[in-house]
């Protein structure tokens, strides 16, 4: 009787180690649209491990949690800008829609938990909802960033001006202004022509 061992270790369980989505993942389906950071309806529901339209049902038998600020549907221009925008970084995406698809901003995502009743929605919620902190907490940090590199930017203007005056004063005091021709002092010959 031989006895086969798993050279595997076993995974520890928990909610975060079950779904195999980085942030970084949820980064990337995370658009600015209307100068608002959303998510579209099919890279939710793709997350969510639902069809498009099951979402969409949910979220349309709910409709009075999703105001305005929380869901929005892209008009006929956005979906061609993002269309455009999709296929030249990622020409393996389908761009059959039939309509355009939903965008939900943090707060929609947020809501969409209450509205999907599973284990999985919640828990990528928690993480789509931390993609969208950290997203935000690097914008705070380019901003502090470019903040800092145009105040280097006007002192190095200053400092560049300040440079240029005392490069002037020092090539006039290499090169003496002329001076008036000096009077010879002594006896003159005059000088026969």
């Amino acid at each position: 009787m031989t006895v086969h061992t798993n050279p595997m270790p076993k995974k520890i369980s928990s909610p975060a180690g079950q779904l195999p989505v980085p942030v970084e993942l949820v980064e990337r389906r995370i658009y600015l649209i209307r100068g608002q950071k959303v998510m579209l309806d099919s890279d939710l529901a793709e997350l969510y491990q639902v069809p498009t339209f099951r979402l969409n049902e949910a979220v349309k038998r709910n409709r009075n949690r999703f105001p305005e600020d929380f869901m929005f549907q892209l008009s006929k221009e956005e979906l061609e800008n993002w269309r455009s925008q999709i296929a030249i970084s990622n020409p393996g995406v389908k761009m059959g829609l039939r309509r355009p698809p939903y965008a939900f901003t943090e707060h929609g995502v947020a809501m969409l938990s209450s509205v999907l009743n599973s284990d999985r929605a919640v828990q990528m919620n928690i993480i789509i909802i931390r993609a969208f902190v950290r997203m935000r907490e690097l914008l705070i940090t380019h901003k502090d960033l470019a903040g800092k590199i145009e105040k280097l930017e006007r002192t190095q203007k200053q400092l560049g001006s300040i440079l240029v005056t005392v490069v002037q004063d020092i090539q006039k005091l290499k090169t003496p202004p002329p001076q008036p021709p000096r009077r010879r002092i002594g006896f003159h010959v005059p000088e026969e022509k």
